[in-house]
């Protein structure tokens, strides 16, 4: 990665929007110390509790973590600076005077950063509002617009025709944003299915990553890449309650899906046979329990040295996974050339084993 210009630290090449629990924090914990400086999560905070805050201050040191407080209740205990953990703030560009104020307190506590998070399906006012809400941003936080990184969500695209609509949109946001000297420029979606239960179970589900397609499609437009990681972009989606185990394992272009339910053994005996089924396809990383602590981890189980674990822990390993394949991928001669990278084409052929399916 280039260093930046003007002789600024060099910008992380990837933003995952995470939510904030157990398993993605788990992740995070266990990260490769050699990607800590290439990675910039955006937590989304769903409670301002005493183990939310425990969980953050485990997170490795110099990682650049921001939090998105957007579902919290304005009022003293939800301000970032009383956690007493270094944290950049996610600033919208509908928060209120006195939460942007808050912000701008987090700001100067750790840095002077902030992220502007620009949901394109949400904020749709023309260029001069736009331009009109980031300079009250700016104003209210007491920070400058070389001091805030702009993340441009384009949140959940499920399929192709989700891809074509999102481009132009996120262009024209682009092009508002060459107006301003934002300190780096991010486009973040997501991709995965807001609820997996109709998937078929006990064999491999291909699902596409639309939000890597569109990512590819924008790479002429030199800007950084964010997703959401293993989980649905779509607000209060998921399958917190299913306990069948499964992982999500990211591949080139793709995830593969196991989700097993077989019978006739129990839940160790289970996740053993789904962690042997994907530890022989051809999508396990040629360098194996290497590749990440996910990785490590789906290996000792397939080998029987330990148990299944839960479904935080299915998360964990999953997430662990999907970060070092993003961070291997944008290291790739086609994607890390800076923040003017050209992408290769979108991957194609047909995947080898397992079922095909489409998000959405």
């Amino acid at each position: 990665m280039r260093p930046a210009p003007g002789g600024r630290a060099a910008e992380p090449v990837y933003r995952p929007i995470l939510a904030c629990r157990r398993g993605e924090l788990e992740a995070l914990h266990h990260l490769d110390p050699a990607a800590v400086p290439l990675l910039a999560p955006i937590l989304e905070v769903g409670a301002a509790d005493r183990s939310t805050t425990d969980l953050l201050r485990r997170l490795p040191a110099g990682l650049l973590t921001a939090v998105d407080t957007t579902a919290l209740p304005e009022g003293p205990g939800t301000d970032v600076p009383r956690w007493g953990v270094p944290l950049v703030p996610v600033v919208g560009l509908a928060e209120s005077d006195r939460r942007l104020a808050a912000h701008g307190a987090a700001a100067r506590a750790y840095g002077r950063r902030a992220v502007v998070r620009l949901r394109a399906g949400r904020d749709r006012a023309g260029p001069d509002a736009s331009t009109t809400a980031v300079e009250r941003i700016w104003r209210c936080t007491g920070l400058a617009p070389e001091e805030c990184d702009l993340l441009v969500d384009a949140a959940d695209v499920c399929c192709r025709a989700d891809v074509r609509l999102a481009e132009p949109r996120v262009r024209r946001l682009l092009g508002w944003a060459r107006r301003h000297a934002w300190r780096s420029v991010t486009v973040a979606a997501g991709a995965m299915p807001p609820t997996l239960a109709r998937l078929p179970t006990d064999e491999p589900v291909r699902l596409d990553r639309w939000d890597w397609q569109l990512w590819q499609r924008l790479g002429d437009a030199g800007v950084g890449y964010g997703d959401y990681g293993v989980g649905p972009a779509v607000p209060g989606t998921g399958d917190p309650d299913d306990r069948l185990p499964t992982v999500r394992y990211t591949a080139d272009g793709d995830w593969w899906v196991y989700r097993w339910s077989r019978r006739g053994g129990r839940g160790d005996e289970r996740f053993a046979d789904l962690c042997r089924t994907l530890v022989s396809a051809p999508h396990w990383p040629d360098t194996g329990a290497a590749f990440s602590w996910g990785d490590h981890e789906l290996l000792r189980r397939a080998r029987r040295g330990a148990g299944a674990g839960s479904a935080a822990n299915w998360a964990a390993w999953s997430t662990s996974h999907h970060l070092a394949h993003v961070l291997t991928a944008r290291r790739r001669p086609a994607c890390d050339t800076g923040w003017q990278t050209r992408p290769g084409p979108p991957r194609r052929g047909r995947p080898r084993g397992g079922t095909t399916r489409r998000a959405g």
